[in-house]
């Protein structure tokens, strides 16, 4: 994680990066429209269940399991092969994000670490915990250097630090930098773009920017590309502010393009077409 200039929040600091502050202003007005339409002052509850189900199939789709939004709809069996397993994990996570956002803001390790045993339910003692020295991760995606077991340790107690300790950065910043470090770090040796991905979402929403969780960033992220994802994370990872600003632009991207899908859940609603 990168930051500019001394500050007792680095995450501030981020948030004065150029382009920052039009992202986040970007990101607020998408929002807010969502919020604004006649039909979620009606039907919220479609429109948050919608939302999860495809921020779920976009997280899986960016993590090698692209499969029609009509096809999540009817499988009810998710493990008969890996990519069944991944859009089953992510379908899990989505349900499993909303439970977990009073306890994100006291102890974000213990989130991760039960994010990760919904995910990757049945890896034997490697589920639930951050992976030791040397054992390998699965994450055939993202082909970043692999940071070793000493330093993911110390940079999740950072982040979880800056988490607990709360701060006047901008919801996106925040997400964006929670996303960025666990696709980095790979903190645990299987499921970590799935997790990074619902921490985004627990971030927005528990910050209040997406209180009905309604603006799948998942979903942007996927509509994107896989590409596009995988060079702003490079970026990030450069620790170069100008790599960290595109990171943190991209994800507010993903957010409004998010936040534009509900948009046509609520007209078709409104239309009676869904």
């Amino acid at each position: 994680m990168s930051t500019t200039g001394a500050t007792a929040d680095p995450l501030v600091a981020l948030g004065s990066l150029p382009g920052v502050a039009d992202s986040v202003e970007s990101v607020r007005r998408a929002v807010d429209r969502v919020y604004g339409h006649r039909v979620m002052r009606r039907r919220s509850n479609e429109i948050t269940s919608e939302a999860a189900l495809r921020g779920a199939r976009g997280s899986a789709a960016l993590s090698g399991a692209d499969w029609a939004l009509e096809e999540v709809r009817r499988r009810s069996d998710f493990g008969t092969d890996d990519e069944a397993r991944t859009m089953g994990a992510a379908l899990r996570l989505s349900a499993e994000a909303g439970q977990l956002l009073t306890i994100w803001r006291q102890s974000p390790l213990r989130v991760l670490a039960r994010l990760h045993l919904v995910a990757a339910a049945g890896r034997a003692d490697q589920v639930g915990r951050p992976r030791k020295e040397g054992e390998p991760v699965d994450e055939p995606l993202i082909g970043l250097p692999l940071p070793g077991a000493t330093e993911v340790h110390g940079r999740l107690e950072g982040l979880a630090e800056l988490i607990v300790a709360g701060g006047s950065a901008p919801a996106l910043v925040t997400a964006a930098v929670v996303h960025g470090e666990l696709l980095a770090l790979r903190p645990f040796t299987s499921c970590n773009g799935l997790l990074a991905r619902t921490a985004e979402r627990i971030v927005l929403v528990g910050s209040g920017l997406d209180p009905k969780s309604v603006c799948p960033a998942e979903t942007g992220h996927a509509e994107l590309g896989r590409e596009a994802y995988l060079t702003a994370l490079e970026g990030y990872v450069s620790g170069t502010p100008e790599g960290v600003a595109a990171w943190i632009a991209h994800c507010g991207r993903a957010v409004e393009l998010g936040a534009r899908e509900s948009m046509a859940v609520c007209e078709a609603l409104q239309r009676g077409a869904a």
